[in-house]
Parts: C-alpha cells; sequence; structure tokens
C-alpha cells in the first residue's frame, strides 16, 4: 500500500506539474496558438483613384466586383428549399449564374480546400444573387477592377491596370502609390464551420482609398486629335504618328496623342503600341527646328527680317556640299524668305554668324537636350555640347540635322515664341485630392525667358509667311484665323542601320498669330504617300486647330498679316 501510495502520488504530481506548465507557464503562447486557429484575416482593398481629364470627365475609375471563395468540405451539406442536394445541386444551382456549364463547376467545388476559389471579378448583381442560394462556407470577398470609359482616348498617357493588379506604364505606374491608397485588414473568429462567431474577437483596420489625379488633357480635344491622326497614319501610310497641343501662356497640355494606340481595357491585343511616342521617341526635327537658329540670329542682332541673303544652289561648308530641298538658281531672299522658303542653305549663311557656344545655349535655353518634367517617362533628345561638334555639325545642326528632340519638346519651341519669348514649362498633372478631400495642386510650373518680346513678335511674323500663298505650308491656314508655323521635312535616322531612310514629315503652327492662343505639333514618322510636312502633316494642323479654336471660343482674328518682303532686287 505504501508503494502503490507513492506512485499514485508520482503520477499525480506529474499531472500537477503537467497542468502548472500548461495553465501557468505555457498558457499564453498556447491561447495564442488556439486564437490564431481560429482567426481569419480579411484584407479590405482601398479604391484606387480615379484620373479625370482637366474638366473632371473620368478617363480611368475602379468599379466593384467580388471573388467568391468555398470550403470545398461543406458544399456536400448544401439544401435547396429544405432538402438536401449536395454537391451536385450546388453545381446546377451556380453554373448558370456564374457562366460556367455543370462539369466545369463541379470540378471547382470538389476536393479538400477550406478556401477553394470559385469566380473572380463577379459583378456585385451576380455576387448578390450568388449569395441567395445559402451555399455553406460561401463568401465574396469584395475587390474590383480597372475600367476605362473612353477606351483609347489618352490610353498611351494612361497606361493601364494588369488583371493581377500590377499598374503597367504611364500614369498608372508612374503614380501608383498616389493612385493605390492603403489596403485595410479585418480580423476576425471563426467556428468549426468557417462560420464567424459573432462575440468573437473581431479587429478592422479601415483602408485608405487613392487620391483622384486631374490632368490637364481636354478629353474632347483629345479624342479629336487621336482620330485625326489615326486617320492621317492610315492614308501617308506612316508608321506612326504624333500630336501635341499646348496652352503656351500656362503650359498646360490639353491633348498629348499617338496612333497606332490601345485599348487600355484590353491591352493584351496590341502590346507593340503602349509606349508614349510624344514623350518617348526621338527624331531629327529638321527644318521646324530652323525657328531656334533664326531667333538666336535676331535676338544676337547679326540679322533682322529685312537681311539680304543671296543664296546659290549649293555652299561648301567643311568639306561638304549643302543643297536645299530643291535645285534653284541663284535666289535673293530676305531672312522672312529663308524662312518662309525654308531653305538649308540661306540658314547657314544667317546661322553661321552666331558663335556654336552662344547658339548651343539659345537651344538649351527653348529646353532642348533636357526632360520637360510632366511626371511621365520621357526622353531628353540629344544635343550635345558644342565643343564636341566637328566641322560639319556646326552647319547640320542649324536647319535641324545632328541632333534629336521629342514631339514636345519641338511643340515648346514654339510655345516659346507664341508666349513672347518665355519658356514655361509643360503641365501635365494639374493636380489630386486625397481620400480627405483635400486638394493638392500639381508642380507649378517655371518660366524662363529665352528671347525678347520684340524677337519673339518678329519670328511669329515671319512665320506667318510660311502659312500664305508662296509659303511651304499653305495647307495649315485656318479660315479667319492668321496663322503662324513652320514646316519640317527631316531624313529619319535609324539606330539599327546607322543610316538614313525614309522621313520625318511635320508642321508646327500657333493661332491666331497676332494672340496666339494655341500651339499644335503634328508629326508623321516615314510616311508612304508623300513626305513634306506641308502636304501631309500640315492638314492634320489646320482641322485640329479649328476645332480647338472654335471648343476654346477663340475669336477669329481682326487684324491683317503683316507683309514682310521675302526677297531683295
Amino acid at each position: 500500500m505504501r508503494i502503490g501510495l507513492v506512485l499514485m502520488l508520482f503520477v499525480i504530481s506529474l499531472f500537477v506539474g503537467r497542468l502548472v506548465q500548461l495553465q501557468g507557464l505555457d498558457a499564453p503562447a498556447l491561447a495564442a496558438s488556439a486564437l490564431a486557429s481560429r482567426t481569419r484575416d480579411v484584407v479590405l482593398p482601398a479604391h484606387r483613384g480615379d484620373i479625370t481629364d482637366a474638366s473632371g470627365a473620368v478617363l480611368a475609375t475602379t468599379v466593384e466586383r467580388f471573388d467568391l471563395r468555398v470550403d470545398q468540405t461543406l458544399v456536400g451539406e448544401y439544401r435547396r428549399d429544405g432538402v438536401k442536394v449536395g454537391l451536385a445541386g450546388a453545381a446546377q444551382d451556380l453554373a448558370p449564374l456564374l457562366g460556367l456549364s455543370v462539369p466545369q463547376m463541379t470540378a471547382k467545388l470538389t476536393g479538400s480546400s477550406r478556401g477553394a476559389t470559385l469566380a473572380t471579378g463577379v459583378t456585385p448583381e451576380v455576387a448578390r444573387k450568388v449569395q441567395l442560394l445559402l451555399i455553406p462556407t460561401l463568401v465574396a470577398d469584395q475587390s474590383s477592377i480597372r475600367v476605362y470609359p473612353n477606351g483609347q482616348v489618352a490610353a498611351n498617357l494612361l497606361g493601364f491596370v494588369a488583371k493581377d493588379g500590377h499598374s503597367v506604364g504611364g500614369l498608372e505606374q508612374g503614380l501608383d502609390s498616389t493612385l493605390q491608397g492603403t489596403k485595410g485588414s479585418i480580423t476576425y473568429e471563426v467556428g468549426e464551420d468557417g462560420t464567424q462567431i459573432p462575440t468573437g474577437l473581431t479587429d478592422e483596420k479601415d483602408p485608405v482609398n487613392g487620391a483622384t489625379l486631374r490632368l490637364t488633357i481636354d478629353r474632347d480635344l483629345q479624342w479629336t486629335a487621336q482620330q485625326m491622326l489615326a486617320d492621317q497614319v492610315a492614308a501617308t501610310q506612316s508608321d506612326y504618328g504624333s500630336i501635341a497641343v499646348l496652352d503656351p501662356h500656362t503650359g498646360t497640355i490639353l491633348a498629348l496623342a499617338t496612333a497606332p494606340t490601345f485599348d487600355p481595357n484590353s491591352p493584351g491585343k496590341t502590346p507593340n503600341d503602349t509606349g508614349d511616342r510624344p514623350l518617348l521617341d526621338v527624331f531629327e526635327p529638321g527644318s521646324t527646328s530652323k525657328v531656334v537658329t533664326l531667333s538666336a540670329a535676331l535676338e544676337e542682332r547679326v540679322a533682322t527680317p529685312l537681311t539680304q541673303v543671296t543664296v546659290p544652289n549649293t555652299l561648301h561648308r567643311a568639306d561638304k556640299t549643302f543643297h536645299d530641298a530643291e535645285n534653284h538658281g541663284t535666289e535673293k531672299l530676305t531672312v522672312a524668305g529663308v524662312l518662309a522658303q525654308s531653305s538649308n542653305i540661306g540658314t547657314i549663311l544667317t546661322g553661321e554668324k552666331v558663335p556654336p557656344p552662344t547658339m548651343e545655349r539659345y537651344m538649351r535655353l527653348f529646353g532642348l537636350g533636357a526632360k520637360a518634367g510632366v511626371g511621365l517617362p520621357e526622353s531628353s533628345g540629344v544635343l550635345a555640347a558644342s565643343s564636341s561638334w566637328n566641322d560639319s555639325q556646326r552647319f547640320t545642326v542649324l536647319f535641324g540635322q545632328g541632333l534629336s528632340v521629342n514631339v514636345l519638346q519641338s511643340a515648346q519651341v514654339f510655345a516659346t515664341l507664341a508666349n513672347d519669348g518665355v519658356r514655361v514649362s509643360p503641365q501635365l498633372i494639374a493636380g489630386w485630392t486625397d481620400a480627405a478631400g483635400v486638394w493638392h495642386p500639381g508642380p507649378a510650373s517655371t518660366s524662363t525667358r529665352v528671347v525678347s518680346a520684340a524677337t519673339a513678335e518678329q519670328m511669329r511674323q515671319m512665320m506667318e509667311g510660311v502659312v500664305v500663298e508662296g509659303g511651304t505650308a499653305v495647307k495649315a491656314a485656318v479660315p479667319g484665323y492668321r496663322v503662324a508655323g513652320k514646316t519640317g521635312t527631316a531624313q529619319r535616322y535609324l539606330d539599327s542601320c546607322s543610316c538614313y531612310s525614309g522621313y520625318t514629315a511635320s508642321f508646327i503652327g500657333m493661332a491666331p498669330a497676332d494672340h496666339p492662343a494655341l500651339v499644335i505639333a503634328v508629326v508623321l514618322q516615314n510616311p508612304q504617300r508623300g513626305h513634306f510636312g506641308g502636304e501631309v502633316a500640315a492638314p492634320v494642323f489646320s482641322k485640329l486647330m479649328t476645332y480647338a479654336l472654335g471648343r476654346r471660343a477663340v475669336p477669329p482674328s481682326t487684324t491683317p498679316a503683316p507683309q514682310i518682303p521675302t526677297r531683295w532686287q
């Protein structure tokens, strides 16, 4: 009995020790483990902010959707009108609602997963119908999808959000942290059947929605620019085309179009056309760059619009022979005539009077060789230091070869002259409204004096000669308005072969020329049906400028265009 008593006390001591360990020493850890085994964590998605145009028209938005999941091990308990119909009945009822066949639905319901996904991206209407079936453990988790109500409009600016939730390209990617907000979460206790315990622990952290981004883009103007550009790309069989529309006084970008483009609702159908060409693709500007050369000559007082220039058929400089676009006899042009006729030789004869370092300084003041900083990936173009210009480049840069620009940079040059010689940095993002409803303005534009107001006015008057009879861009005229601008027909440089092949055709201009309200740049790459800027790009400028001036209620010109002589005797 003594031995038995000792043994019994020993066994009891083991139980007591174990109880002390469990309820005293290990109690917090065991309680935490038990709680973890019966709790569920659910992510509460934040609403991704909208993207709108300048007037608030929605360009990108997020719509509510639901993801359906179920415990496959308990689907067999499903009852219809009180009668147990099990997994087969659940499959029959769910299949038509989710657009699947009964065998496909049966496969999704079969298995041992405690949280199998049945469908994603289900509309709220369908989710409600599914939940009314009362299938055991079937839950609908809130989610969302990104939609673009206007289809292709501004697609290259916007980018898109892929099905997996990752943002790709454009503003969606560049401002992802601002748009996506901060996800929330909810933690709750569940019973053995997977349902929430009403009196159990619940911990909820509210999501913070993303900001609504407002652009400077005019949706209707953007759409019109894209349509006109797409039509001309097709008509001329160009590789692609780009358009930029600016307010020269504020720097706001009203349209930035490219064609071909893509539908961000179905981006996979056009994977090669999702880049923002007006900002990323660079090209040699050709004759549109002559306005920089002549502006520098006027500002440095080495020429005036009436300076007489004798233009031979060919010009020899640095062991190289330069030509104009067409053969001609010796011509007697004024500087205004050099611009109107787009003479390479006349531009060289005028521009060589400006030292290379000074010419480079004006080019950089006009914004060449530097990113505009609009909040999207962009190219800075190529503008080498004048100290590295070789003998021939010293002259080719004067008429737009030996340097490269993007479309926005080209438009900036003309916007500077339209704004009396002051370059205003372009602005694409007007600002954003955060989750608390507070408005945050976008980065403010900066102003840089490039040339004097007098020089800018002289250049505008000279550029009017490009659009009138005898100029290179008669087709750029806009009825009722004075128009100033410049054509460009540059040979295309290809990195793939380190050679020139095809042409870059362009027209960049402003209206009304006496009080410019808008600047539009139209660029077509490698057109096969015509290649002169005055023939293929100028007509698009005319139609788009006519529409834009009317849309913005800009009154017609009331003063006559100046008559600046283009020739001398």
